[in-house]
Order: C-alpha cells, then sequence, then structure tokens
C-alpha cells in the first residue's frame, strides 16, 4: 500500500471546486493518460489510464466511482478499481479530496500488483508521487 498526499490551489470558489471534482468526464483527463471510457451510473465511470513506468507503459481499464460525498464539508472519495491490460495485476485506489477556497488536499491511498509493483515500492510510489502531482496542478485549470 503507497499512501501520499498533496495540496492543490484552485483560485475559485469552494463550490466550483465542488463539482469539478464530482464530474468524472472532467476530472479523469487530468490525469495524464486517462480518460473516460463510459459512464456507468450517475456517479461512476469505466475509464482507463496509460501509465510509463521506466521503459514500461502499463494499461489499466476498471471503474471510478465517488462512493462518499459530504456536501457540507467538501470531502468526497473517490474509489478506483482497475485491471492491468494483458497481465495478471491490478491498481486500486481510494482518493480522498478534501476542499477549501481557493484548493484543498489529495489523498491517495493505492494498491499496485502485477508488472508495476515488480519494479519496487519506491519506484511506484515515484511514478504515483509524479502522477499526481501534475494531476494536481491540472485540477487547479478545471
Amino acid at each position: 500500500m503507497v499512501e501520499l498526499d498533496h495540496r492543490f490551489s484552485s483560485g475559485k470558489p469552494i463550490e466550483e471546486s465542488w463539482e469539478a471534482i464530482l464530474d468524472l468526464e472532467r476530472l479523469i483527463p487530468c490525469v495524464e493518460g486517462g480518460s473516460v471510457i463510459e459512464q456507468t451510473g450517475p456517479d461512476s465511470v469505466k475509464a482507463h489510464i496509460k501509465v510509463k513506468m521506466g521503459a514500461m507503459s502499463l494499461t489499466y481499464t476498471g471503474t471510478v466511482a465517488v462512493v462518499e460525498q459530504d456536501p457540507e464539508a467538501h470531502r468526497a472519495v473517490l474509489q478506483v478499481k482497475s485491471r492491468e491490460a494483458g497481465g495478471q495485476g491490478h491498481a486500486n485506489a481510494d482518493v480522498t479530496f478534501s476542499l477549501a477556497d481557493g484548493g484543498g488536499t489529495v489523498h491517495t491511498a493505492a494498491q499496485i500488483t502485477g508488472k508495476a509493483a515488480s519494479m519496487g515500492e519506491g519506484v511506484v510510489a515515484s511514478v504515483l508521487d509524479a502522477l499526481i502531482k501534475d494531476f494536481a496542478r491540472k485540477l487547479e485549470r478545471i
């Protein structure tokens, strides 16, 4: 299990940021290599992501769902469940957003298995950290 915390700023009113993180069609493309395949429910989508880990390029397909939302506290939890294309591994994560005026925090608890995990926890944490930092920068613009 890899756990990471990141801050982001948006310069936007909290309600605008709240709407943006709950809009999975807008949010998922903020993740480098991420795209929505189809909406599967009011708070869930089927999505895929292509991740580069050193010389390896891995594709994961699965679901992203808003599993908790507290509009008063502006806190939401997204659950990611995905499988490695053509492999045995998976990448699952709980991503918790806590918003404040002008930004917020993202807490990621990820569990990665398969080819990616075989590269070592340090590599996985480093790649995940870079991915989330880039995501946090893009959150500032949505």
